[in-house]
């Protein structure tokens, strides 16, 4: 992140008061309680005080301190004893709203929390895939935790000054009818802490933003190393791995004792600050007693009071120390808005605190989500870093199979996903039914369009979760679903069916269930265009047969009860109407069963056609059949056909 882009950012980006403003608007009935009480709480804070002020103007001077106060007991009127009672309500009362505070807090700062990161989220996933995240997923984790836990839990510390100085205000005005001369040195230190911390804002801002940083840092790496393990292992890599994490720690070692102590130097400005004050009216009230101008009970109350009004001071310094900081807080979620206004950040949208969201409704086929053409003119993309794919033109027809193919490099995988819209096309048109789709990456998604990326990834749920991700279960078939992805027979073989937990933290997959697995998520939501990329890489040949058969010519699991005639007429032969595929793959089974396929090479199609034409007229279809196709029975072809 350079100057100038910081600067850019810094310029379009509100004031943070602006975000609090929001937040606090969100979340007004928590932090407007939680302000109440712990003001309260301040203000209860004043009867010790007080009552200390009273008892000690009413002892005789001339009798010991122990003597006096014991007979203070008995000759003075029934009030005393009152104070005393009030005391004690005070304690109780305190208690319970030490309850209330801490309730008012945890559901502000959790809700505001969650407001930011469901924001941030919601941004990411409408974004195109290869844009989503600015930088590593460690570095957007630190994002999600850090800072949005840090912008939300702000007005917590805010609510804490603001009862700190209703409380002074009041301590203020019984002081001053005191003595104001001694009650102004007071609150002397509060200009000095304002200029100090003004003087360090952008070593605040500084110190913030590496440390988070390095942070980011150590955790994208370690979820990157969490999953290569094998990889690791392999390779023989573990002491290097050792070393980069050693590196990376001792980075954010540094980074993080940098800020501490800056933070740790700041404090002690505003506490000395506070205690320098603090000495010079004891000084002052200790010539003002001298002088018969200042009672003990006076005494009392200042030294009292004191303790406030110096805990007042370095809360200042502290609330202002992070006030800056939390411009760096929203400057670096506001990043993964991915260009997104930063308005967006704090858009007020239920965050379902405390109960259940409501499940979306499902999702209903309209006669204009029914595919009739598929048209791909002339679509570009262009790599950062190079390569890509250009002047892609083909189409395809309802209830065919379409197979993109090439060598590794070719450009398949980027083809699939800029028609999908998770890369920008640089030129180019897609066309549906004739119309032209202005937004990819929000018009193919179901029911119209499902995709199953190259290395498709599960969620730490159970199986029947990640394979419905939401959709209601009532309106999902998910026999049919798991028939053909032809995952049946793995889910009975699992301990507990569907309800198994898979991903990370539960049962790993191989990558062939993880694959059908991913097929399934793909079936269940019945649509319209099917695209895959590499469906079947880590099937074996007999289960990639059975996938791709289902696929075509069974449209439902065979009922048990039913006869083997009719078990025949729902198998082979009965090709299923609509289903409509975008394949990229290299597979036999594949490419004998598609209806037209797109040759890449260098990015551009190098020809277009059935396998068998294009096994004689395409050199480039040759070498990616004969070397990758897995078919056993192919041998080397010269290019008018005849056997090598």
């Amino acid at each position: 992140m350079n100057n100038q882009e910081l600067g850019t950012r810094n310029s379009e980006l509100p004031r943070a008061w602006w975000f609090l403003w929001r937040l606090v608007r969100y979340g007004s009935w928590p932090w407007f309680l939680h302000l109440v009480i712990i003001s309260t709480l301040l203000v209860l804070d004043f009867i010790p005080g007080l009552i200390g002020r009273r008892f000690f103007d009413h002892l005789p001077s001339t009798r010991p301190v122990a003597e006096a106060a014991a007979g203070a007991f008995h000759g003075l009127p029934g009030w005393l004893w009152l104070l005393v009672l009030a005391h004690a309500l005070q304690a109780a009362a305190m208690t319970a709203l030490v309850f209330g505070q801490m309730k008012t807090g945890v559901t502000f700062v959790q809700e505001n929390a969650a407001l930011l990161q469901t924001n941030m989220l919601a941004r990411i996933l409408d974004l195109p895939g290869a844009r989503a995240l600015p930088s590593s997923p460690g570095e957007a984790i630190s994002r999600f935790r850090d800072d949005a836990e840090e912008a939300a839990g702000f007005m917590m510390g805010f609510n804490g000054l603001a009862g700190v100085a209703c409380v002074c205000a009041v301590a203020l005005a019984i002081l001053l009818r005191t003595d104001a001369q001694i009650t102004l040195l007071v609150f002397v230190p509060l200009v000095l802490v304002g200029a100090v911390v003004t003087r360090t804002q952008r070593s605040l801002q500084r110190y913030r933003r590496k440390s988070r940083e390095a942070t980011g840092a150590v955790t994208g790496f370690l979820g990157e190393v969490m999953g290569a393990v094998q990889a690791i292992q392999a390779g023989g890599a573990e002491a290097c791995v050792l070393r980069r994490f050693r590196t990376l720690n001792a980075a954010r070692q540094r980074t993080a004792m940098r800020e501490r102590v800056f933070d740790a130097l700041l404090g002690s400005v505003f506490w000395n600050t506070a205690n320098l004050g603090t000495g010079a009216v004891l000084l002052l009230a200790g010539q003002s007693m001298r002088a018969g101008t200042f009672t003990v009970g006076d005494f009392v109350l200042f030294s009292y009071f004191l303790g406030l009004a110096s805990y007042l001071t370095p809360h200042v310094g502290r609330i202002l120390a992070n006030y800056r900081r939390l411009g760096v807080s929203f400057e670096r979620m506001a990043v993964l808005l991915g260009g997104a206004p930063p308005q967006s950040l704090v858009q007020h949208d239920p965050t379902y605190a405390g109960c259940e969201p409501h499940p979306p409704p499902p999702v209903e086929k309209t006669p204009a989500d029914r595919l009739e053409r598929l048209e791909v003119v002339d679509l570009s993309y262009r790599h950062p870093s190079g390569g890509g794919i250009e002047g892609i033109t083909f189409s395809l027809e309802r209830g065919t199979l379409t197979v993109i193919t090439g060598r590794i490099g070719a450009g398949k995988t980027s083809l699939l996903r800029v028609l999908l819209g998770l890369l920008p096309s640089d030129g180019g048109r897609i066309c549906w039914n004739g119309r032209v789709v202005d937004d990819p990456a929000s018009f193919f998604v179901p029911p119209r369009c499902a995709y199953t990326p190259q290395v498709p990834r599960l969620f730490s749920e159970t199986l029947r979760d990640n394979i419905l991700l939401g959709l209601p279960e009532p309106s999902a078939d998910l026999d049919r679903a798991l028939y053909l992805a032809v995952l049946e027979r793995d889910v009975a073989a699992m301990a507990h069916g569907l309800d198994t937990t898979v991903g990370p933290k539960g049962v790993r997959l191989s990558g062939g269930q993880l694959q059908r697995a991913a097929a399934a998520r793909m079936f269940v939501r019945d649509p319209e265009l099917l695209v895959v990329d590499d469906l079947s890489s880590s099937l074996d040949a007999e289960t990639e047969r059975t996938l791709w058969g289902r696929l075509f010519e069974g449209t439902s699991p065979p009922d048990p009860l039913s006869t083997p005639v009719e078990r025949r007429n729902d198998g082979p032969g009965v090709r299923r109407e609509g289903t409509t595929i975008l394949a990229v793959s290299h597979r036999w089974e594949a490419l004998r069963r598609a209806d037209q396929i797109v040759v890449l090479k260098d990015g551009k199609i190098d020809a277009v056609g059935k396998l068998d034409e294009l096994l004689i007229s395409c050199e480039e279809m040759q070498r990616v059949f004969y070397t990758r196709s897995g078919c056993p029975e192919c041998v080397p072809r010269r290019q008018d056909g005849s056997t090598a």
